[in-house]
């Protein structure tokens, strides 16, 4: 199974800011939803934020109003958009596209 490429992350200060991108395997017009998860260590993966094809857009509440996901289906991608971000947003963070397969995820570190 071909896997979402994830890439993006990187160490920042707390308040500042970073964009994350998915590439997704094939085409993004065979996926319906796509997400973003993140897993910090000893803690189990949870949903950050998705978006449909249509473009309804979900977020968990820890991260409204500071992270935004959007879709370009020219790229065969999805991004994440995440601003003021807080040292609790520390993870590792994941694309899914199709259930159970992920990809390596990328690491997001936030200083305080």
């Amino acid at each position: 199974q071909v896997r979402p490429v994830e890439s993006g992350g990187g160490l920042v200060q707390a308040g500042g800011s970073l964009r994350l991108s998915c590439a997704t395997p094939g085409s993004i017009d065979g996926y319906y939803t796509v997400a973003w998860y993140r897993q910090s260590p000893g803690k189990e993966r949870k949903l950050v934020a998705s978006i449909t094809a249509a473009g309804n857009t979900n977020y968990a509440n820890s991260v409204k109003g500071r992270f935004t996901i959007s879709r370009a289906n020219a790229e065969n991608s999805v991004y994440l958009q995440m601003n003021n971000l807080k040292p609790e947003d520390t993870a590792v963070y994941y694309c899914n596209a199709t259930p159970g397969v992920w990809g390596q995820g990328t690491q997001v570190a936030v200083s305080s």
